[in-house]
């Protein structure tokens, strides 16, 4: 099992940082993360634009496979399944929990409002990448 602080996480996809993405809780069991709303991201009528949910629990899944994979290895996401249920025009909070772990693990994030309600869910199987010997 590998540890991580969201700082690691931000050198080493510099994309979560300038999505937005901040992390409440980083543990194998799941991960929590934060996006605010910002119009910047947001698309007809206000809602978050699709891809900036789907860059969030990206971002939750790999690090919910990285914190479930071998120390050093990097995640990959290989596949990776959306169901947009309803506009998110608030901040969102993205919750990953690994189904199976292994080389591949699948993963699932649901992505809530501020409300409470299940704008998104997203199905991941994530690989873990070794690195390369120097």
């Amino acid at each position: 099992m590998s540890l991580l602080a969201a700082d690691d996480v931000y050198a080493l996809a510099p994309y979560a940082k300038t999505l937005g993405v901040v992390f409440d809780e980083m543990s194998a069991d799941g991960v929590r993360a934060t996006l605010a709303h910002d119009l910047s991201l947001s698309t007809v009528g206000g809602g978050l634009h699709g891809g900036a949910l789907m860059g969030l629990a990206d971002v939750c899944g790999a690090v919910c496979a990285a914190l479930n994979g071998p120390a050093g290895a990097a995640p990959a996401t290989v596949e990776s399944s959306t169901h947009f249920l309803r506009p998110a025009r608030t901040d969102v909070v993205a919750t990953a929990r690994p189904l199976r772990v292994g080389r591949n693990a699948v993963v699932e994030i649901d992505v809530h409002d501020a409300e409470g309600a299940l704008c998104a869910r997203v199905t991941q199987v994530v690989t873990a990448v070794a690195p390369k010997a120097s």
